[in-house]
């Protein structure tokens, strides 16, 4: 298989520490790269193109949506690894499952979810203490347990290495769990503080800069966020003015795809030097060395500071716009009477699952579009709260 020389310190497909059930090797594929083709064909992938990133799927056809987000970190995030000599097919599986636990209606949906599965603390989940709900642990769940495509495992049955990227964030309480659940130690960073994998490292930061900025474009899009108000964004507005210093006459969308991409080129350039240079600086040359090291793959500081002030912009600006607001509101009412439904009529849903069982609502409707929600809160409810 030909390809860019992978780095020592990078993730090797031939050092995987391996699947949860032993599979023989591709003949045709390495490890990583049949890890991302099980994620394109999964269930859950496909499911993606209806579930909101920030504007609802029947808002418009041209918004974001998980599906587009997904393919714009993996496309950010094989453009950083590359010139770092990473491996490029281990950052692309981690970067489109990284959003496959996400509910319908976005954050507003995660919110409303952890909220219903939080008031029934003490109570039992299935096989675990009820601990409300975390959209990147449900990924893992996703591929481990709840797609249904192979004779002789339930999941896709990935390989260690996409697993640790895919679960990016988690609590102690959670990490100790999964630990007493799973054998491969998937967690078990979050207990030690060790560091995944530069790949991983790189897919956490990717995420972070598609996102600020398509929610850019998706909100001038909108209407929500105008010019004058970007113009007081530092980040931006640097780029802003050098997109119209080389083209005087640029104006509406052309000027502002142009200063998304200058800044985002920056910013993909900011992130290969300074971990360049931090990857120098601390000698590692082994992955298990990476995983004994802090975080490695990251902005300079100058850098750091101004995309955590654009972070800030959209939150107070976009996020919290009363327009987003108001949809969240309808949102997240629909999770929270779609769950009590479920929970009280267990026979209203087609899922596996003991009946009355919190966790088994919660994969039903995590797994739901946008669209299957609101159609069926509108059977259930007799009233549609979206057009």
């Amino acid at each position: 298989m030909v390809g860019a020389p992978l780095a020592p310190y990078a993730a090797h497909p031939k050092n995987s520490l391996g699947r949860r059930f032993p599979e023989p090797e591709a003949p045709t594929r390495t490890a990583y790269q049949r890890d991302r083709d099980r994620i394109i064909h999964s269930t859950a992938f496909r499911r993606l193109v209806y579930k909101t990133q920030v504007f609802l799927n029947h808002e418009g056809d041209l918004f974001r949506t998980r599906m587009t987000h997904s393919l714009e970190v993996a496309q950010l995030g094989r453009s950083i690894a590359r010139p770092l000599g990473l491996n490029e097919d281990l950052v692309e599986a981690i970067a489109l499952a990284h959003d496959l636990g996400h509910t319908p209606f976005g954050h507003a949906g995660q919110d409303a979810l952890n909220a219903c599965m939080r008031d029934l603390s003490g109570r039992k989940a299935g096989d675990e203490d009820i601990a409300g709900f975390e959209h990147n642990l449900q990924s893992l769940r996703v591929v481990d347990a709840l797609e249904e495509r192979y004779p002789s495992f339930d999941g896709l049955n990935l390989t260690f290495e996409t697993r640790e990227g895919i679960l990016k964030h988690c609590s102690l309480a959670s990490a100790r769990q999964l630990v007493r659940q799973d054998e491969t130690g998937v967690a078990m960073r979050f207990i030690d503080g060790g560091s995944p994998t530069l790949e991983a490292q790189l897919c956490n930061l990717a995420d972070e800069i598609a996102y600020n900025a398509h929610d850019i474009d998706d909100g001038v899009r909108s209407g929500l966020l105008s010019w004058e108000q970007l113009q007081e964004v530092p980040l931006f507005d640097r780029y802003r003015f050098q997109a119209l210093k080389s083209h005087p006459n640029l104006a509406g969308r052309r000027l502002l795809f142009e200063s998304i991409r200058l800044m985002l080129s920056d910013q993909v350039y900011d992130v290969i030097d300074h971990t360049r240079q931090a990857l120098a600086d601390a000698g590692v040359n082994h992955v298990e060395e990476v995983r004994a090291h802090r975080v490695l793959v990251a902005f300079s500081a100058p850098m750091a500071r101004e995309s955590a002030q654009l972070k800030r912009f959209l939150f107070q600006n976009l996020y919290r716009h009363p327009q987003v607001q108001e949809t969240a509101d309808r949102a997240q009412r629909i999770v929270r009477e779609l769950f009590a439904a479920y929970l009280a009529q267990p026979e209203e849903r087609g899922v596996r699952g003991d009946a009355g069982n919190a966790r088994a609502v919660a994969d039903y409707i995590a797994g739901m579009t946008d669209r299957f929600a609101i159609r069926e809160h509108a059977r259930l409810f007799g009233n549609s709260l979206f057009p």
